[in-house]
């Protein structure tokens, strides 16, 4: 007969579970902040079912004292039949002291719906994280701020899965998670060895998916 589990082990594996999403996060955020010390770029190519719609680029670099700049740029067009059907263009900059958020500027045409946001927070208000999905910290997050609509959003995060990432033609292991909120889930992925920022999943209007990846 198999011996039941001792109560203590029980517990410290209960405990464990519990802990481990933690600890993970802790990792990637050390991993990441040792990375973005230094200029970083990501060039993704973004795909609606498979087929490419765009890029989106990101550039991240290192200032005095503590600060970090990102410049964002998204041009996205979706054909039917050789027709362009829907367009999308962001331009954004965003300056962070640490992990929080300090000043952005972002403008974005969205298939002909143009938006403007200009928000900068003061240094003794609380820390605010946008959709940095390159910045591992935003996983400790509730709410991150919309650079498109400039409003917080309230997010639920969550370890998922793991799975593998195909990375400049290679794959790679990766760690998934979960942003959820008032727009569809977005699977956000790192990878398992480094923490970057490898890959991006959601799925959008009518049930298609949304992809980025690194070519």
């Amino acid at each position: 007969m198999k011996e039941p589990a001792h109560p203590g082990r029980m517990h410290a594996a209960a405990r464990a579970r519990r802990l481990l999403p933690g600890l993970l996060l802790a990792t990637a955020a050390a991993n990441a902040q040792a990375q973005y010390a230094t200029e970083q770029q990501w060039n993704f190519t973004v795909s609606l079912d498979g087929s490419p719609i765009g890029e989106h680029r990101f550039r991240l670099g290192a200032q005095e004292g503590g600060n970090r700049q990102l410049e964002s740029s998204a041009r996205f067009t979706v054909k039917v039949l050789g027709i362009a059907v829907y367009r999308y263009r962001h331009e954004a900059r965003e300056q962070w002291r640490g992990d929080c958020l300090r000043r952005i500027a972002a403008d974005t045409d969205d298939d002909g719906e143009r938006s403007t946001v200009r928000q900068e927070f003061a240094p003794d208000a609380p820390c605010t994280r946008s959709f940095a999905y390159w910045n591992p910290a935003i996983l400790a997050s509730r709410q991150l701020l919309d650079p498109q609509s400039g409003k917080l959003e309230p997010v639920q995060i969550s370890r998922e899965e793991d799975g593998s990432v195909t990375v400049r033609g290679q794959p790679r292991p990766a760690t998934r998670w979960r942003i959820a909120g008032a727009r569809s889930p977005i699977d956000v992925w790192y990878a398992a060895d480094t923490g970057e920022w490898v890959g991006l999943d959601s799925t959008v209007r009518g049930g298609r998916k949304l992809s980025y990846r690194l070519p």
